[in-house]
């Protein structure tokens, strides 16, 4: 076995641990918010976009890595895939100051979206009102939703560029 497929395949892996990583973590956000019926906020939704952009950042890079294509390309997209972990980790704990009350949300953050004057007064009631960044609505060990994001996107990142800096051979 050459030392290259070693290294290809050692991309495949890492890349298809953090595809598959990624999609639990905001596959897990989503059934908390559908299943369970916790409303996300805004900056809730905010922190899901690196997410969805991310997982078809890795499966590209684990496509990329089992077909060989040049070893180049697959670290830059596993390098992309850090970089969106690190701006989750940005985003989530800047939600989470706010819910500490370490610094203050944005200001449509803590205001309910209205609804447009079209529609009758029973729609414009029946309205969602989307709830404060500032109140976390569930915490586990002391952390809200934003922390443990903070928590798992730390370490993804993390993965993401141990695997890209690490030096082969």
């Amino acid at each position: 076995m050459s030392l290259s497929s070693l290294t290809e395949r050692a991309y495949a892996t890492v890349s298809a641990f953090l595809a598959a990583a990624m999609a639990a973590t905001v596959g897990t956000a989503l059934a908390f918010e559908h299943i369970g019926g916790y409303l996300p906020c805004k900056l809730c939704l905010e922190q899901r976009v690196p997410y969805y952009i991310g997982v078809p950042v890795m499966v590209l890079a684990t496509l990329s890595a089992v077909f060989r294509l040049p070893t180049a390309v697959t670290r830059l997209l596993i390098l992309i895939g850090g970089a969106l972990m690190l701006w989750t980790m940005y985003l989530s704990g800047y939600h989470s100051g706010v819910e500490w009350g370490w610094w203050e949300g944005p200001a449509d953050c803590s205001t309910p979206v209205l609804p447009t004057i079209e529609g009758s007064l029973l729609d414009q009631l029946n309205a969602v009102i989307p709830p404060s960044c500032g109140v976390a609505s569930w915490r586990f060990l002391g952390l809200s939703f934003a922390g443990w994001n903070f928590v798992i996107s730390t370490i993804l990142a993390a993965v993401a560029f141990t695997a890209v800096l690490r030096k082969r051979g």
